[in-house]
């Protein structure tokens, strides 16, 4: 089981945009659809699947989070050619935040913002170096929080188990808007799922927000208790979601939930939805009582 899950906010093109990355990208599938009623959105869809292998959920949940720039997903390529395919397909409705071309850091590298206001930054790989998954998201840093990017590394490994720092590469002088010794690229890992951040100079129109959240899927409560302690903003807290120190949002859930909404009758899943929207925590005793009465 994937622990930590990339999570997409929609209006209503969950089903859609999932089914999308499922056409576009190799090794990619529409898992699971689910439509959860009654809640403040109205009737919502939840949907799992996988791009490239690499777990996502989506949720259609009305227009109250525009997903932007702020996390955005590594690709990483062998061939220039599978770079150039990627890039075309997910070119269709979408812009260019960086121009696919030749870096200092890529022979082949281009991000792009897809039909759906998702961010991909597609890059060109070499097998011989260290061994990083096809897909990573990444975390742009800006605005209030420019220049945290590497506190934020070293916050997040260690509060999660399993945990690592990778490769970290800073900011030299010359290199304006971004400030000398700021994070130009790190990544890390996090209870063996990969993630990269960034800080980003300059004017920025965007920041973290529940666009894009990071799920981390518990197996008890005693779980749910220890991650908990990522929230920074109280107002945030609602259904399992919080906001951390530098505005990233969480959804900290109960591996049995999926289960409640997947395999659970129609009446079983109305009285779980009903029973986790009065939640700010997930309480899992809650959550089994609501499904067994």
């Amino acid at each position: 089981m994937q622990k930590i899950v990339p999570h997409l906010w929609f209006d209503k093109e969950a089903v859609e945009a999932a089914e999308f990355y499922a056409s576009v990208f190799p090794n990619s599938r529409v898992k699971n659809v689910n439509v959860i009623h009654d809640t403040p959105s109205g009737d919502c869809d939840v949907v799992s699947f996988e791009v490239m292998g690499h777990e996502f959920a989506a949720i259609s949940a009305g227009p109250y989070f525009k997903i932007n720039p702020s996390i955005s997903f590594f690709v990483g390529r062998e061939t220039k050619e599978e770079v150039d395919s990627l890039w075309e397909k997910l070119s269709e409705g979408g812009k260019a935040l960086m121009p696919l071309d030749s870096y200092p850091f890529s022979e082949r590298y281009g991000w792009i913002e897809d039909k759906y206001g998702v961010s991909w930054q597609l890059i060109l790989t070499k097998p011989e170096g260290d061994m990083r998954p096809a897909i990573v998201p990444s975390l742009l840093f800006v605005g209030d929080v420019y220049g945290k990017a590497k506190e934020a590394m070293d916050y997040y490994v260690s509060i999660f188990k399993n945990s690592k720092k990778g490769t970290e590469a800073l900011y030299g002088p010359g290199q304006e808007p971004n400030k000398e010794g700021t994070l130009m690229f790190g990544d890390f890992m996090l209870e063996g799922v990969w993630l990269a951040a960034m800080d980003g100079g300059g004017e920025h129109k965007f920041s973290f927000n529940e666009g894009v959240s990071l799920m981390v899927k518990c197996d008890s409560q005693e779980e749910i208790d220890y991650y908990w302690q990522l929230s920074a903003v109280p107002e945030s807290e609602q259904c399992g979601w919080l906001k951390d120190k530098y505005g990233v949002s969480w959804q900290i859930v109960p591996t049995a939930l999926d289960q409640f909404l997947e395999t659970g009758s129609e009446e079983q899943k109305k009285r779980v939805t009903e029973a986790f929207l009065k939640m700010k925590k997930f309480d899992i005793a809650k959550l089994e009582e609501a499904a067994r009465v």
